[in-house]
């Protein structure tokens, strides 16, 4: 009898309280977004490929000689401090904001995802934003835009400006190419403004602007710049017309769902790292830089020869140049210096600009100064190299993995070392070709990278010698000997970099 009124009593306390059990659910759905259970990961969900950086890579492409360790006063551990979720959230309230903080499971969880798992990659970011915040920062409010936004950059990138996805997206703000193109940035096989710092944030400007205009909230915003305006506007619809990133949460693709979380994370992560014992990887990069305009042709081997600088660092400072080249002779372009440089470059100047050629881009096949550009399309092929695909091979000649595909009847973006692909070079205004006679006694198509002759000097204990002209870089004096690479030639005659100078001995190895 006595189980029988047991049984009762459960019963009518379950009849009494549905409505306030409902009610619970219901705040706690809205707060903490049920998690894509098809997701990679059933905490956060699908990651964008930044968070999957190795930071030795990163490292070792910002040349590790620019980065030190860490402050000697601040206190770095690899284990990480556990807080409340109200200490998590009076944090994120105290940060100064436009665009909503909110704070539910789902940030938490992405905010861990930083502090814990991704330590790291946290250390060289704030590294790296000593260099690049700045300047977002500037055209940010230039824009009259939430200087918060340029936390969207570490998401993006990891602050990586030659950050290149699988899916073709490059530079801090990982615009592809038809975007780039459309917010006004020029791509082709010489220049890249997707990895200009500069003009890639304003175009994010510009972007963010249009999806605010559309949406007028900046969650959606944000939304918006991961998988497009048409995604988000088909959330909204299947929402049941909803202007709210957690109320169309389900609706979004897998990977947008962690996007806005993971961009307050970020926020989170680059201003508390501190209280997580997380310690700043100091940077040697220069934070005083200037600008000066070119307007001819220039190799950044030249600019670092007779400046007697490192090339790498003019490669870091201006990484919009593809092929070290500056095509100033189509229109005038600019040169990011160190400033303690600046007065150097402008005292031999005429110097740089009397060396009549370049080795690889022969002075004959450049338009002469002032004019404009006089081809749009070129035709080159592309032999396959181990580890490439379309998408990558697309990127380097600055034309979409569309187009490569469809230009060589391709179903793909794997593709088998040693193909011949056809393409069709936005070329920048300077032809890659040296002439008809060298095109006919190569190949049919036009080589993407044609090989001068080799030399036929003496060999001595299975090496030449040669000695570097003006104008000369390794990469350059590499391709007069087929086989022979960059690291081979620096490893044979124990340089510690590129830096080489007229008149210089090199041993080549052959044989």
């Amino acid at each position: 009898m006595k189980r029988h009124y047991v049984t009762i009593l459960i019963c009518l306390i379950g009849l009494l309280f549905p409505a306030k059990a409902m009610e619970k659910t219901l705040v706690e759905e809205q707060n903490n977004p049920v998690f894509s259970k098809d997701s990679l990961s059933e905490e956060i969900g699908l990651i964008p490929e930044s968070l999957d950086a190795n930071v030795d890579s990163l490292l070792h492409t910002w040349h590790v000689q620019y980065f030190s360790k860490t402050e000697t006063f601040c206190h770095d551990e690899e284990e990480n401090v556990w807080f409340a979720d109200d200490v998590l959230l009076d944090r994120l309230d105290r940060l100064p904001h436009i665009i909503p903080m909110t704070y539910n499971t789902l940030v938490r969880k992405s905010i861990e995802l930083y502090t814990d798992r991704r330590r790291n990659l946290i250390r060289y970011m704030l590294g790296m934003a000593d260099f690049y915040f700045p300047v977002m920062e500037q055209i940010l409010e230039e824009h009259k835009l939430p200087l918060e936004l340029k936390y969207l950059a570490v998401v993006e990138s990891a602050l990586n400006p030659v950050a290149l996805s699988r899916v073709g997206a490059c530079g801090l703000w990982q615009f592809m190419l038809p975007t780039g193109k459309n917010y006004g940035l020029e791509i082709n096989s010489l220049v890249d403004d997707r990895r200009d710092p500069i003009k890639a944030t304003h175009a994010a400007c510009r972007y963010f602007k249009d999806m605010y205009a559309i949406y007028g909230d900046w969650h959606l915003v944000i939304a918006s710049y991961n998988c497009g305006p048409g995604n988000v506007n088909k959330a909204i619809r299947r929402s049941g017309g909803k202007m709210d990133f957690w109320k169309i949460y389900p609706h979004l693709p897998r990977e947008t769902r962690s996007y806005v979380p993971l961009f307050i994370a970020a926020c989170y992560a680059m201003n508390y790292y501190c209280d997580h014992n997380i310690c700043p990887l100091q940077t040697s990069l220069p934070l005083a830089t200037d600008t000066v305009m070119i307007t001819q042709m220039l190799h950044l081997q030249q600019i670092a020869n007779t400046l007697q600088m490192d090339i790498e660092l003019l490669r870091i400072l201006n990484p919009q140049y593809r092929r070290d080249i500056i095509p100033g002779s189509i229109k005038p372009s600019a040169l990011k210096l160190p400033a303690s440089a600046t007065y150097s470059f402008v005292n031999k100047e005429d110097s740089l600009y009397a060396i009549s050629q370049i080795e690889d881009f022969p002075a004959n096949n450049l338009p002469a100064n002032g004019s404009s550009r006089t081809s749009t399309r070129e035709q080159m092929t592309h032999i396959v190299q181990s580890g490439e695909n379309i998408i990558r091979i697309a990127d380097k000649y600055g034309v979409t993995a569309q187009e490569v595909r469809k230009w060589n009847g391709l179903g793909s973006n794997t593709v088998a070392v040693g193909k011949r692909l056809r393409l069709y070079v936005d070329n920048g205004g300077i032809a890659f070709v040296r002439n008809e006679k060298q095109q006919k006694t190569t190949s049919p198509a036009v080589a993407a990278n044609p090989k001068p002759q080799q030399p036929a000097p003496s060999v001595t204990n299975g090496y030449v010698t040669y000695k570097v002209k003006s104008g000369d870089s390794l990469y350059s004096i590499s391709r007069k000997y087929p086989g022979i690479s960059v690291a081979t030639i620096q490893k044979a005659n124990n340089l510690p970099n590129s830096n080489i100078r007229p008149g210089q001995l090199l041993k080549i190895p052959v044989g």
